[in-house]
């Protein structure tokens, strides 16, 4: 999942309190990577919820 994600614009991201929201997590790579570009890009917080996960 590396370089799979880009903030393009961090003006909007910098010093937020951001929700990520997946419907079904399997490995939970992609959120995590989600969430490390975001803080990456400035996000002061970034808090994750999954609708439900995969044995």
């Amino acid at each position: 999942m590396a370089g799979a994600f880009a903030v393009h614009r961090p003006e909007w991201t910098n010093g937020r309190r951001i929700l990520l929201v997946d419907d079904v997590m399997t490995t939970g790579a992609t959120l995590a990577e989600c969430a490390r570009v975001l803080l990456a890009a400035g996000a002061a917080e970034v808090q994750v919820v999954a609708l439900a996960r995969v044995a």
